[in-house]
């Protein structure tokens, strides 16, 4: 018989195993790296860490803004390439995109009229008339209509579709011209109308609308493709005036109305003019930004700054690519690379140029969308989804990078590492979930974490460094050490 002592060592140690276990936090961790993983979900931690662990503690008692979603642009460039591929690649892609076992998109995005991503220039209105009898979407019923609604189909939640113009037609134009020029103010009723139009169009296709940004780019784009030049004073009288009222009036109120679209550095002069008075604001839901001022810089002051003068409003990302660039084709290392520049690498005036590195378009994403969520961003919609391995097709050969890349001469596919990186978001933080407070004293790490409705917690969290880190997670007085690759990014996913 063994001596009492021996059983009371036993029974201690097995009342500190079970206290261990209880104080052990449940987690599912997904991650992509550098070194290969593509959404893998981790089931161990097998290589120890050098160094002490930081501790991230989550805290759900405080929230901040609800999630509108996460997704990307249906364009006539996208579209047209999906025609081409064989059905069981055109499918595929969509299900990636949309199904609930694929990137599960929740808010997505589409251009009125033509913009550079389209195969040449045209407009649902050509005939000058003011009553816009001959309005006709049938530019898009061969290719964009279809994608859309294979995406309804594939998609079990749904998700949001809103629309952007890049222009008026010509015969609307102060200069009567496809790039640059303003909207002449006696066209400013029929381009409101051109708007509620379009939602009956487009309804009658079985596709419902969830609402508008005003104009893609109010600045321009150096005149270079499509665009019509607004000030925020012109887009305010627009909406308060003109395209808020008409909406109302044909029973159209319920759609959303984003206002600016355009790069994050100049938003201030815009919200202090769009919520300047309770008239001014009426119409507006919303602003929509871009991340085109900078490769690497989030602006979290001008997030901020918008944020607080319509704090019940959206304030959602509506556009963001690597742009300037060929895609490089089944090569994953590149994109965790810092190889790739943007417009400013070469266009940006000197004093700008700072701001215009080379820089990985992994890192590119993930910091920007985790440093959205930490600034009042509640929704991220990604440009193009598909594009062929010359960056197009656009008629501008305006060559961009998308997270799918496709030969459809040869019928081949290629996920490169920013699908999984999107992914990472919109899979695990759903339509409506609270973004929540995060403290994270690791300054290597860049953190944010939001609640879901079904109650679960998604925590993201990205390491740039070349260096695996461990840090202790813990929530509810429960803890786990999570250990993250180098140039890596995770989906830590908690059951409440």
């Amino acid at each position: 018989m063994k001596p009492i002592k021996y059983h009371i060592i036993c029974l201690l140690a097995l009342v500190m195993s079970c206290s261990e276990k209880d104080n052990q936090l449940e987690v599912t961790v997904f991650e992509t790296s550098e070194s290969g993983n593509k959404l893998t979900q981790i089931t161990e931690f097998k290589a120890d860490i050098e160094g002490v662990a930081d501790t991230i503690k989550i805290d759900t008692t405080t929230r901040f803004q609800k999630i509108t979603g996460f997704g990307g642009a249906f364009t006539e460039s996208s579209a047209y390439l999906l025609n081409r591929l064989s059905k069981k690649n055109r499918d595929e892609i969509i299900n990636a995109y949309f199904a609930e076992d694929g990137a599960n998109y929740s808010l997505c995005r589409t251009h009125m009229n033509s913009c550079d991503f389209s195969l040449n220039q045209y407009s649902y209105t050509p005939t000058p008339d003011k009553e816009l009898k001959d309005f006709s979407v049938k530019e898009d019923m061969d290719d964009l209509i279809p994608m859309i609604k294979e995406a309804m189909a594939s998609s079990k939640d749904g998700f949001k579709l809103f629309a952007s113009p890049w222009t008026a037609p010509p015969w609307m134009k102060d200069n009567n011209e496809w790039v640059g020029g303003k909207l002449l103010p006696e066209y400013y009723d029929t381009w409101a109308l051109f708007f509620s139009k379009y939602v009956d169009a487009y309804e009658e296709q079985g596709i419902p609308l969830w609402g508008f940004t005003v104009e893609n780019e109010p600045h321009g784009n150096g005149n270079n493709w499509e665009s019509m030049h607004f000030t925020p004073e012109e887009m305010t009288d627009f909406v308060q005036n003109h395209l808020g009222p008409k909406l109302e009036a044909d029973g159209k109120g319920d759609k959303i109305i984003l206002g600016y679209d355009q790069n994050r550095a100049g938003i201030k002069e815009w919200v202090d003019v769009m919520y300047a008075t309770e008239a001014s604001s009426k119409y507006y839901d919303g602003t929509a930004i871009h991340w085109y001022e900078s490769t690497f810089e989030v602006f979290p002051e001008d997030l901020q700054y918008a944020h607080a003068k319509a704090p019940n409003k959206y304030l959602i990302e509506t556009e963001g690519c690597i742009d300037a660039e060929v895609p490089v084709w089944q090569d994953d290392p590149w994109y965790w690379k810092k190889e790739a520049t943007d417009w400013g690498w070469d266009w940006a005036g000197e004093e700008e140029k700072y701001l215009h590195p080379k820089y990985s378009p992994v890192n590119r994403y993930a910091r920007d969308i985790i440093g959205c969520l930490n600034n009042w961003v509640d929704g991220w919609v990604d440009w193009n989804m598909v594009l062929d391995k010359q960056g197009g097709p656009n008629w501008f050969k305006n060559w961009c990078i998308a997270p799918i890349i496709v030969d459809p001469d040869k019928d081949e596919v290629y996920y490169t590492p920013l699908y999984y990186v999107m992914a990472h978001f919109s899979k695990y933080i759903r339509p409506d979930a609270e973004v929540v407070k995060v403290d994270n004293p690791n300054q290597q790490l860049q953190v944010t974490a939001a609640q879901n409705p079904d109650g679960s917690i998604a925590v993201i969290a990205f390491n740039e460094g070349k260096s695996p880190q461990k840090f202790n997670l813990t929530f509810n007085g429960k803890i786990k050490e999570i250990h993250i690759s180098a140039q890596a990014l995770q989906t830590i996913m908690l059951t409440n």
